[in-house]
């Protein structure tokens, strides 16, 4: 609740050289004068005034609108992002910083770094850059940041949800229930209590960590798998195990959650094969980044049984068109892209990119773990 409150009261570490820097690097801190900035968000509609503090919106720009203006700084807010003709492109030759999120996200592409001439600063209002070329920004020297921490909780809660969801057989009682059916038998014979299957996360970050720590009172077998151990006092308050080999860990595992930011090393990492390792029957959730999944793998998978129930927040592309197949498999528990998007995440994400523009505009440094492109340098997650 404190963070909470000091995100309302808001709004109103580096690895190895990924590439050699530009010759002409451009500056991270704005100098003197007016600067564009752009805001790309999902549009809100009449939702936009139902709630005070839904900041996240096109309607309502992270709520930072005012305080760039009274400064002299002009700032352009726009749901429409795809294609030559779209608002964004119009913007992208003189803007100075862009804002987007991952639950719209405006994909930066190497061309548009390109034509970007006047560009220093892409800001992720919430966690994941991988819409992003981070290669093409670091070589451009460009900063790239995002707000770490500000949606930890908002997904871990959710991946909790869906595990149960998906382990009670719960969307098919519901349905029933919208439907006007009553048939106990078709939900109970593949609903599980969640106490005493073995649970893996794939990454314990922040997210993983907190998921690990809200399974245990469940009294499940955790184990997690990570490039990077978990402290030994927290790992031993949990009772999680690490899994150094992920192919090891795959196979003992009831329930696989994702966990994992999108990289190259990542990208497809959830193939035919390696699901094919899992348990028949196994749960996966995936709020971590669509592309970490092989998608027709996973629908091959759901249809075949071997996988019980999938379930995510996360598409490729986002967002998904209408014949996505993941859309239309058997025993999904996926939702748009909303679990880092509570009110309470954009309270934190808004607060965190007010904070980022006021160090840019001043020429001071952000807080050390929101880089994600600094320097020419990538975050080691991104390596």
């Amino acid at each position: 609740m404190a963070m909470l409150r000091a995100a309302k009261r808001a709004i109103g570490v580096l690895g190895p050289a990924n590439a050699q820097i530009a010759s002409v690097s451009r500056k991270l801190h704005a100098s003197p004068g007016s600067k564009k900035i752009v805001g790309v968000f999902y549009k809100a509609n009449e939702y936009a005034d139902m709630n005070p503090n839904f900041v996240g919106c096109v309607e309502h720009g992270l709520g930072i609108q005012d305080w760039l203006e009274s400064q002299g700084h002009q700032y352009i807010i726009t749901d429409d992002k795809e294609g030559p003709d779209s608002e964004l492109e119009k913007h992208i030759s003189d803007m100075h910083v862009l804002i987007t999120t991952p639950f719209h996200p405006a994909y930066v592409t190497a061309e548009r770094i390109k034509q970007a001439k006047n560009l220093q600063l892409l800001l992720t209002a919430g966690i994941g850059s991988d819409h992003i070329d981070l290669n093409a920004a670091a070589d451009a020297g460009l900063t790239v940041a995002e707000v770490t921490g500000s949606n930890v909780v908002s997904v871990a809660e959710d991946e909790l949800l869906r595990v149960l969801i998906l382990m009670r057989n719960f969307l098919p009682g519901y349905h029933q229930v919208i439907n006007g059916e009553w048939n106990v038998a078709a939900i109970a014979y593949r609903a599980y209590d969640l106490e005493g299957k073995t649970v893996g996360t794939v990454g314990a970050g922040r997210i993983g960590k907190l998921l690990l720590q809200r399974l245990k009172p469940f009294g499940c077998n955790l184990l997690y798998h990570d490039r990077i151990k978990i402290d030994p006092g927290l790992e031993k308050e949990i009772g999680a195990k690490f899994e150094e080999d992920l192919d090891a860990m795959l196979p003992k595992c009831d329930v696989v959650v994702i966990n994992t930011p999108l990289t190259e090393k990542t990208r497809g990492l959830f193939n035919k094969e390696r699901i094919a390792k899992m348990k028949k029957g196994v749960i996966i959730v995936n709020n971590a980044r669509g592309a970490i999944m092989d998608t027709q793998a996973v629908v091959d998978a759901c249809n075949s049984g071997h996988i019980a129930g999938y379930g995510g927040d996360v598409w490729n592309p986002q967002p998904a068109p209408k014949d996505h197949p993941w859309r239309y498999m058997p025993n999904h528990a996926m939702t748009p892209h909303i679990s880092g998007t509570t009110i309470d995440g954009q309270l934190r994400y808004a607060a965190g990119v007010k904070d980022m523009l006021d160090r840019y505009f001043k020429g001071e440094d952000f807080p050390a773990q929101n880089y994600i492109v600094k320097e020419g340098k990538l975050a080691s997650q991104y390596q």
